[in-house]
């Protein structure tokens, strides 16, 4: 539980703290940022697997070709994600990225729904807030906060494919950059595609152009490795920690905008997300009481 919730906990934190990294490359372009996070994590996921020879899946892989249809779509919806993050912190947006990934919980309860799943009275309430919470910065900002729904349902999409696909977490990844990788390559490789040619050209830029892959690929692995060690409510509770982290940057180190019109609307949907979380907390606790009441060994025994 304890080696779950720091390697949870590091995941999240780093990825609070990823808008720090992006700022250093903020004279790249979005798409070039995104290509080499591709390319560098392809080679990075390709040595873990040679390394610890893990190369059962692919027999999985050939006999059902279709697993790659899904793959290709979770890319899709990663891709997407990453480009609009990119975009939006090297664009003084970083706090309408964390919006997108507060409210990314309540759209997993809303594509519950679609699965046949029926919400309970304090998750209605939770989603209703978060919808007013939108509507409201819609309404004071004039347009919708696109950046944060972009990245909200593309997320929320993509855990939702990875949470029912065949493959682990670092065969699926390896698959889902592998897919990307020929577009990547083409934007990086190809005269005039559309890079800007910024690797090779400054030894310092280049080296943090390769770090987008250790950078992408770590807190991946730990949340793969965390996830799998602690309870689900655990794992809602500590997914706060990144959207927490990247508004605070966005407010005392980069100085955006954050008060008045802005402020009510992300106070409507912490509502929700305060009501989700203890709703999610109170439950978590009393399933995993009543588990160790009926049967404490066997209890223990799956926990382990």
């Amino acid at each position: 539980m304890l080696r779950g919730v720091i390697a949870a906990g590091t995941a999240f934190t780093l990825w609070g703290v990823f808008p720090l990294y992006l700022r250093l490359l903020k004279q790249v372009p979005s798409l070039e940022i995104l290509s080499h996070r591709v390319l560098w994590s392809v080679v990075l996921l390709m040595s873990l697997l040679a390394l610890r020879r893990q190369w059962d899946w692919l027999a999985l892989v050939r006999a059902k070709p279709r697993i790659i249809i899904t793959f290709v779509t979770s890319a899709l919806m990663l891709a997407t994600n990453w480009v609009v993050y990119i975009w939006s912190v090297n664009h003084d947006h970083i706090i309408d990225a964390s919006l997108g990934y507060f409210i990314a919980p309540l759209f997993n309860v809303l594509f519950g729904i679609g699965l046949g799943e029926r919400l309970r009275l304090t998750q209605w309430i939770a989603v209703a807030l978060a919808a007013c919470g939108v509507i409201w910065l819609t309404f004071s900002a004039g347009q919708l906060p696109w950046i944060g729904l972009v990245i909200a349902v593309t997320f929320g999409l993509y855990g939702l494919l990875r949470k029912t696909a065949a493959l682990g977490a670092l065969e699926g990844l390896s698959v889902e950059t592998l897919v990307l990788l020929p577009a990547a390559s083409v934007f990086l490789l190809v005269p005039d595609a559309g890079s800007s040619h910024a690797f090779g050209s400054d030894l310092p830029l280049s080296l943090l152009l390769i770090a987008a892959g250790p950078v992408t690929a770590i807190p991946l692995l730990l949340f793969a490795y965390g996830a799998r060690r602690i309870p689900l409510y655990l794992v809602g509770l500590l997914q706060y920690i990144g959207p927490s982290l990247q508004l605070l940057i966005g407010v005392w180190l980069f100085n955006e905008p954050f008060g008045g019109s802005k402020l009510i609307g992300f106070a409507l949907i912490w509502s929700g997300l305060l009501i989700y979380s203890v709703d999610g907390l109170a439950r978590g606790i009393t399933t995993r009481s009543d588990q160790q009441k009926k049967s404490p060994g066997e209890y223990q025994a799956n926990s382990s």
